[in-house]
């Protein structure tokens, strides 16, 4: 079987509004740094521990460097709701998860380019097995050890999964009790 490259695979190309404007490769769209989509998605266990892991060496952008979501870009003509469940199920190697809760958009401008960034939330209580060509480590950390390990200094986090978790923290603390 011919499988296509993930440079190869064909994006939405949208605007400073998330309107649509065309499409082009994967490759295409980081090069020129044109705006496209991505969803990100922060997954707990059941008590309440947030999977953590770093990125295959392999990735396209920011290969080796850990991450508190899972995610990634969204196909031509793909929801965000669709691309998050989706995403999520492929990077934990699980089948069966809830559709993940969306919470908020945000545009990223920063280290990698530009993105709409759909942020959600799901609860996994299933045994995950995350996706090899993805993944090269992970782990479920609390919310306190994960603040920890952001503020040290010592793992290299993905910019844009940063941005979110920062946007993540100052959302839940905007929630009425």
């Amino acid at each position: 079987m011919n499988r296509v490259s993930a440079a190869d695979e064909v994006l939405d190309v949208v605007d400073r509004d998330d309107r649509v404007t065309g499409q082009a490769p994967r490759g295409e769209v980081y090069a020129r740094g044109l705006i496209h989509r991505c969803v990100f998605v922060q997954a707990t266990d059941v008590r309440g521990r947030i999977f953590v892991h770093r990125r295959t060496a392999s990735k396209l952008v920011f290969p080796s460097h850990y991450d508190m979501f899972v995610g990634g870009v969204l196909g031509t003509g793909e929801s965000y709701a669709r691309a998050a469940l989706r995403e999520a199920e492929e990077e934990l190697g699980v089948t069966g998860l809830p559709q993940p809760a969306p919470l908020f958009k945000f545009l990223y401008e920063g280290p990698g380019g530009a993105w709409w960034s759909y942020v959600h939330e799901v609860r996994c209580e299933l045994p995950v097995a995350p996706q090899e060509s993805e993944v090269d480590w992970h782990t479920y950390l609390s919310p306190e050890e994960l603040d920890r390990r952001v503020a040290d200094g010592e793992w290299a986090w993905v910019p844009d999964g940063l941005e979110a978790y920062r946007r993540l923290r100052e959302f839940r603390r905007r929630l009425p009790l």
